[in-house]
């Protein structure tokens, strides 16, 4: 090789190396830059999420302290007390945190502090009866509980603000070093190639993380909050404001708690696919966490909102299939179309209301009106008030004579849940129980009923004879595998033998998880405590599924015995279901007995036992006792 080519080679090679050393020095610093955004995204969503804690936590506890102070003997005051720790912690811990504005934080949680204070002299003005003097000091608190929250909620939009501005500077900033790359390319070196893939890649991830919920692939609620704010942009020059709808999973908790996260996760992501289905290209779906979901319905006509929450149901109606089990999952929908001048928070906030009524009706979806925001006050009321009657012992149980039909003996004693409301009266299980229900005092309030239920059963063993009580069960007790031992530890305690308890459970709460059930009631009959299926007929249980529960008895709804003598399919129904449960070897119990014809009707069908009106209404202990003493008494357990 001549000197020249030599020379020439030696400058290319150079060359070469130079590029590569610049190439591998670019592709470290880019990597750099990616992690440090990646970093600072991370930082950036958890601040916001303290922020955004410390909004909703303040604007409840105003809400909580102006019906307090509106109102001397509300409801909402176990709410305020218990609202106001929560409070000072989310504070505390912006006031903690690295955030710029901390100085500011910490003033505002002197603030706080000083109005949670004087909100201690509200209550203790209202308390001695100085109704107006709560009042006046109520107004001068609510300008600093208004200073507070209007600095909480700027910084929660500011913090926000940023959060979104530094998604855009990482989108651009991934750009920028994608479009050096690509130039560095025109040099001709393969390293180059791994490069820009790996800022390509890195890029992705920064707006995936940003933007996108990891598990379903949807929007989330980041993402959803900016398609929200810019529909609503839009919507002051169109007019035609969109419409947000909140979804909840009916349901989901306990099929997570019950068969684990993994299977709870594939629903969710079967859920997701479904629900993009529902809407068109150009509307949102997202997932705000856990099981709730939202849509937001462009540009639109209101009235779609409630197409699309029927679609959403439609969707759902097939079963979910998930190791090896068919789920059953519904959801409850709330609907809210943005007013003019409202923002992001406010229409969400309706959605989610209206979400909370149906819920609790079982409506499947519910649009927001003005009074819907009344109405969940109340709910809210309501439940802070069970808290407060389980420790008060307004919780009563009556209890319902069972009848033997062919001798007319006292068998047993159905305990039924009675609410002694110190304003509105004795208060029927179809007030409360639904609300119960979906709050965590369902465990306690179980565990209560069954403890009285099985006490005033050891009574009636020392001063009548044995009588065996029923105690309804709800879904969640059969869904904890430590119900059956919570069972035998209070039968000891009582000192009644399992046979004197029999526990009424509803075909729904069979179907929700068979296997799960069917292990649960096996370990409860061992004991020797004897189990009923409530409502017989309004529920799915198949033949094949009753073949296998370890049950003892069915009972007949009422809605079928109630009318049976008056023709019609009635009767027809009542036989079968008492066919059916001989069959079976089973018990069979009719509910809502309200005259003799009713009686002889069921008598000749061969129904074996009976309650209702006609024998006696739900009594109180001391009334029962009474009633019962002019019955046979029953024979002597064994065992």
């Amino acid at each position: 090789m001549d000197p020249v080519r030599r020379s020439r080679t030696r400058r290319v090679g150079a060359v070469l190396a130079a590029t590569l050393v610049v190439l591998m020095s670019a592709a470290m610093l880019g990597a750099w830059s990616q992690a440090r955004l990646m970093t600072s995204m991370n930082e950036a969503s958890s601040a916001a999420m303290l922020h955004q804690n410390a909004s909703r936590l303040v604007t409840q506890e105003q809400y909580l302290f102006q019906a307090v102070v509106a109102d001397g003997s509300s409801q909402e005051r176990p709410e305020l007390r218990a609202v106001q720790p929560r409070v000072i912690d989310a504070l505390q811990r912006i006031a903690d945190s690295s955030d710029p504005d901390v100085a500011e934080f910490k003033r505002v949680l002197l603030e706080e502090r000083l109005f949670q204070y004087g909100t201690s002299q509200v209550l203790a003005l209202l308390d001695r009866g100085q109704q107006r003097a709560a009042v006046r000091l109520g107004d001068r608190l609510e300008s600093r509980m208004q200073d507070v929250r209007t600095t909480v909620i700027r910084f929660d939009t500011e913090q926000q603000d940023q959060n979104a501005a530094q998604v855009d500077q990482a989108t651009s900033r991934s750009r920028l070093l994608s479009t050096g790359t690509i130039a560095l390319f025109v040099l001709g070196l393969l390293v180059l190639i791994a490069t820009g893939r790996l800022s390509r890649a890195d890029r992705r991830m920064i707006e995936k993380m940003a933007a996108e919920d990891a598990l379903t692939g949807l929007p989330n609620r980041t993402a959803f909050a900016a398609h929200t704010e810019q529909a609503l942009r839009e919507a002051r020059r169109s007019g035609r404001q969109p419409t947000v709808l909140m979804v909840d999973l009916d349901g989901f908790k306990d099929v997570n708690d019950t068969l684990g996260h993994l299977v709870g996760d594939q629903i969710l992501v079967e859920v997701a696919q479904r629900l993009r289905t529902c809407v068109r290209d150009e509307d949102v779906v997202a997932r705000f966490g856990g099981d709730e979901f939202a849509f937001l319905l462009r540009d639109i006509s209101p009235t779609v909102g409630e197409d699309t929450a029927e679609r959403i149901a439609s969707v759902l109606e097939r079963p979910f299939v998930a190791d090896g089990l068919a789920l059953d999952i519904e959801a409850s929908v709330g609907i809210a179309t943005a007013a003019p001048g409202h923002d992001v928070t406010e229409v969400v906030r309706d959605a989610d209301v209206a979400m909370y009524v149906a819920k609790e009706n079982h409506f499947g979806y519910s649009r927001f009106e003005d009074h819907t925001a009344d109405s969940a006050a109340t709910r809210v009321t309501l439940m802070g008030s069970l808290r407060h009657a389980l420790d008060a012992g307004e919780i009563v149980l009556h209890y319902q004579p069972k009848i033997e039909v062919g001798t007319g003996r006292v068998i047993g004693a159905e305990a039924l849940a009675r609410w002694q409301h110190p304003t509105r009266g004795l208060l029927p299980p179809s007030e409360f129980i639904p609300v119960l229900e979906r709050t965590s005092l369902v465990h306690p309030f179980n565990s209560f009923v069954l403890g009285h239920a099985l006490r005033q059963a050891r009574v009636w063993m020392d001063e009548l004879y044995p009588i065996p009580v029923a105690v309804n069960v709800t879904a969640r007790c059969l869904l904890d595998p430590g119900f059956p031992e919570e069972i035998a530890q209070t039968l000891l305690a009582a000192g009644v033998p399992g046979e004197l308890l029999c526990l009424e459970i509803t075909e729904s709460t069979i179907i929700a998880n068979p296997e799960f059930t069917i292990d649960v009631l096996r370990r409860v009959r061992a004991l020797g405590v004897k189990t009923s299926i409530d409502d017989f007929g309004t529920g799915y249980a198949s033949r094949a599924n009753l073949k296998r529960l370890p049950v003892d008895e069915v009972k007949v709804d009422h809605s079928f015995v109630h009318d049976m003598t008056l023709g019609g399919t009635d009767e027809v129904m009542v036989g079968s279901a008492i066919a059916l449960g001989h069959n079976l070897g089973l018990t069979v119990v009719a509910e809502g007995v309200e005259n003799r014809a009713t009686l002889d009707a069921l008598e000749d069908l061969g129904c074996d036992v009976a309650q209702g009106f006609f024998f006696a209404q739900a009594l109180e202990p001391a009334e029962f006792s009474r009633w019962a003493e002019t019955h046979s008494t029953l024979p002597t357990l064994h065992g």
